[in-house]
């Protein structure tokens, strides 16, 4: 057994629980994690949206079992979505052009891991035109780079102050959940480059996400391990963008 044989599952576990404990399928780190140890990209792809499909499930049903879970919020940024997530997962982008557009997600990722969101400002819901717009925008871009979309809402949804961080993590969740599955849907032959390890992997996604939901959704700040992940993703970015 090699080295990566042991510390990819590892490295999924601690993932799932520091992304799952914010709302999140961990895409972007398994995406990093997997750049890192040379897997190659037609495999990516469909590994990351089948460990996402396993941890948002987990987190989504977590959050909202606690009450965070706000329908109106989410149905419109899902709505716009879901078509955008399977057009762009059925289109295949250069290997170039797919390495560098991924490393620019992983670094925005990083920073949006890193920065503090502060609260204290009255919220305001969006309107309906805008939440489509950007769950349009979004959607797209999860399809083509093989994440949920998630660290792209998330800051999106507290940044505008249309959510507190506890309805943002379930309505990410959710909406993690839905992209990864469109994006799938989209181009079902992709799994046949799915991995030999992907069950082990998709065991340690699942029980990191239970793990990081529960935690979560009892408020245990992670600020400083999602501070560490971030600087993976920096590294990880950066490989692909000028490796």
């Amino acid at each position: 057994m090699s080295s990566a044989d042991l510390i990819l599952p590892a490295a999924i576990l601690l993932a799932a629980i520091l992304y799952s404990s914010v709302g999140h399928g961990g895409a972007s780190a398994y995406l990093a994690v997997m750049a890192l140890f040379g897997l190659a990209p037609r495999a990516m792809r469909p590994s990351a949206l089948v460990l996402n499909l396993v941890v948002a499930a987990i987190a989504a049903v977590r959050f909202a079992r606690a009450g965070h879970f706000r329908w109106r919020l989410f149905w419109p940024f899902a709505a716009a979505s879901i078509p955008f997530a399977f057009l762009g997962g059925a289109i295949t982008l250069p290997d170039a052009v797919y390495r560098r557009l991924l490393g620019a997600v992983l670094l925005f990722a990083a920073y949006r891991l890193w920065r503090i969101f502060r609260g204290g400002e009255s919220l305001r819901a969006p309107s309906l035109s805008t939440a489509l717009l950007w769950g349009a925008a979004i959607g797209m871009l999860s399809g083509l780079t093989g994440v949920g979309g998630g660290i792209f809402l998330s800051p999106l949804l507290l940044l505008a102050r249309w959510a507190e961080p506890k309805p943002t993590a379930a309505v990410s969740a959710a909406f993690i959940w839905v992209n990864s599955f469109a994006g799938l849907l989209a181009k079902p032959a992709s799994l046949a480059a799915l991995p030999p390890a992907i069950a082990l992997w998709a065991i340690a996604a699942a029980a990191g996400g239970l793990l990081g939901a529960t935690l979560g959704s009892r408020r245990l700040p992670g600020l400083v391990l999602r501070r560490l992940l971030a600087l993976v993703l920096v590294i990880a970015g950066g490989k692909l963008l000028f490796g």
